[in-house]
Parts: structure tokens; sequence; C-alpha cells
């Protein structure tokens, strides 16, 4: 499999033998499997001892002869929390349970429930990576991935000099726009807004497209906050495959070799 590599101004300048990689199966059960297992939540919840910093001395006997016991006092099964006593006397109020003052929370969230435990084996997790890569070289899986896009795709996948690391912001603005072209372009950018509804009042006010991912070979270095950015020996399924298989991806020639030399 060969591809076209473009220059900073989008144009044709050498075609190159792609890595084997680029012409792989793609395994969509795989790649999933991976996503599946690499996704993080951040555990939110109460303190776990919320409503029990106190020294309430655990359910009230309700026994008749029996000291401490609540018999005959109308008071609640519940833990009770002892404010003064006079010999079998007792001054109590109710602790820790939900229904009284400055006890716990009902039904919380619970935190171990949203720890990740599972796990990939390694032969998965490098054929997932294979098949997310696989599918960057595809056009039917970047056209089924991106509803809005009714042109055909030309140069997959899109290979650029290592030129582009070079590059100030503004002028690798300019240089992809050339390279994408129009349509391209508008999925390429990264958009945030506001989230409606209230996920806005949960830790989620703002949310943001995938945009385009460019991959940059292992000596290269290229920072800007318009577009993500990931090197060879950093490049994850999470990362080629967020939101599905087919991202819209640019290497870098540097970062094709690098490829070439991690898959034989």
């Amino acid at each position: 499999m060969k591809a076209n590599i473009l220059d900073i101004n989008g144009k044709k300048t050498k075609t190159i033998d792609l890595p084997k990689c680029f012409s792989k199966k793609v395994r969509e059960d795989i790649v999933m499997k991976i996503i599946e297992t690499q996704k993080n939540i951040q555990p939110y919840g109460p303190s776990p001892v919320a409503g029990k910093q106190h020294a309430a001395k655990g359910k009230v006997v309700h026994r008749r002869h029996v000291w401490r016991s609540g018999y005959g006092r109308g008071s609640s099964r519940v833990p009770l929390k002892i404010f003064s006593q006079k010999g079998s006397q007792f001054n109590w109020e109710a602790a820790e349970v939900p229904n009284a003052r400055g006890g716990m929370r009902a039904h919380p969230p619970k935190p171990a429930s949203m720890v990740n435990t599972k796990t990939i084996n390694k032969k998965e997790l490098k054929l997932g990576l294979i098949s997310a890569i696989s599918a960057t070289a595809m056009e039917k899986k970047i056209l089924k991935r991106y509803a809005t896009l009714n042109e055909k795709i030309e140069n997959l996948p899109l290979v650029t000099e290592s030129k582009l690391t070079t590059l100030k912001t503004k002028d690798l603005i300019s240089s992809i726009k050339k390279i994408l072209g129009k349509e391209l372009y508008k999925i390429a950018e990264i958009k945030k807004s506001v989230r409606p509804g209230k996920g806005k009042l949960r830790g989620r006010k703002y949310k943001k497209n995938a945009g385009l991912l460019i991959v940059i070979g292992k000596k290269e270095k290229l920072k800007t906050n318009s577009f993500d950015i990931q090197s060879v020996n950093n490049l994850g399924v999470t990362d080629l495959a967020k939101g599905g298989s087919g991202r819209l991806t640019l290497y870098t020639e540097e970062a094709i070799k690098d490829l070439g030399e991690k898959f034989k």
C-alpha cells in the first residue's frame, strides 16, 4: 500500500510505501473492547465517615431492667448520641441515620462502583491499535463516522512532510487548511460549546468534538491547542478511535517511518 506525501501547501511531493499496519483488517469488536476497558470515570460521593463522626453507642436496647435501656422512654430504635446523663437517665439525641439531623445521606453515590477494574490482554491491545491505525486509511470508515461529509476524501491516509512540526500555530492552521480543504477542515477544527441542561451544574459545563489528530514521530515536537497531538511512542486506541474507529488523522513522514519500525 502506498501513500502520497503532501507538503505544507497541500501539494503532492512524492509517494512512499506504507507499513503493513495500514492494510490490516479492522477488528471493530476488539477496538470497542479496548475502549470499554480504558474508560475512566472520576469517582465521586460523600466521605466514607460522613455522619459517623460522633459518640453514638449503636442501637438502644429496648428490654426492661437493663442499664441504658430505652424501655418506656418513648425513644426511637436508632443510634443515639448521649449529651449528658444522671444515674441511669440519659439525654439522648438521634445520630448517624439519614432521618436524623447531621446524619448521613440516604442513598449516596458509591465511589467503589465507579472504579473500572476491567483489563485487556497485550496481544489484543496490539491488534486493536493496528486496527485503529488501519481504519484511518479507509474512506468508508471515515465517511461512516462523519455523517456530514458528502464528498470523497483523497490521499488517504493523510501524510505530510515533517516540516509541519516546525511551524508556529498561525502558519500550522493555514497549512492544515490547505492540506485538508474546506469540507474536511470543518471536522478537523475543535469546537467547544456550552452543554444544554443540568449537566452544566454537574462538572461538565462544556462539550467539544474530537477534531483532527496529528501523529508525530518519536523525536519530533509540536505544541498547539488547536488540534490533538500524539507521539508514536504514546499512541493508543483511545487517541485513534475516540468515539469510534476512523478518526480523521494526519501523520508526519517521520511518524510513518517510526510506525514501520514499531510494527515490523
